[in-house]
């Protein structure tokens, strides 16, 4: 029930993250120059590793999926209550993940990670 709950400040702020992360990707996909886009847009080339050495940005990728219906747990039960969706209802969500490295070390970062540091560094 917690899920559709909407207009909560989190929700707000998630669904304003994921806005923000589409047009990204739109625009993303069109700039001639990708690495002048992405430095436009503020995405770090480089990370600090866990273990203090430099991470360097050497991979971004973008995922489809479709979400084609929905589980949710059973009144007791162990099983799951299963409810595909009609066509018109499946969605389409995008991910975009930037992959960083060092000689002991691989990150996978996710655009709304990248964003949400970025959002409460502003807002903060």
């Amino acid at each position: 029930m917690h899920s559709h709950v909407h207009g909560t400040p989190d929700r707000e702020r998630m669904d304003e993250l994921q806005a923000l992360a589409a047009s990204f990707i739109d625009a993303f996909r069109k700039a001639d120059d990708k690495s002048s886009y992405l430095r436009l847009s503020g995405i770090p080339f480089t990370r600090k590793g866990s273990d203090g050495l430099t991470l360097n940005l050497v991979d971004a990728s973008i995922v489809s999926n479709w979400q084609i219906g929905t589980a949710s747990p059973a009144f007791a039960s162990r099983e799951l209550v299963y409810m595909p969706f009609p066509g018109e209802m499946i969605s389409e969500r995008e991910n975009m993940t930037f992959t960083y490295v060092s000689l002991t070390e691989r990150d996978d970062v996710d655009l709304v990670t990248l964003l949400k540091a970025r959002f409460h560094s502003e807002k903060g």
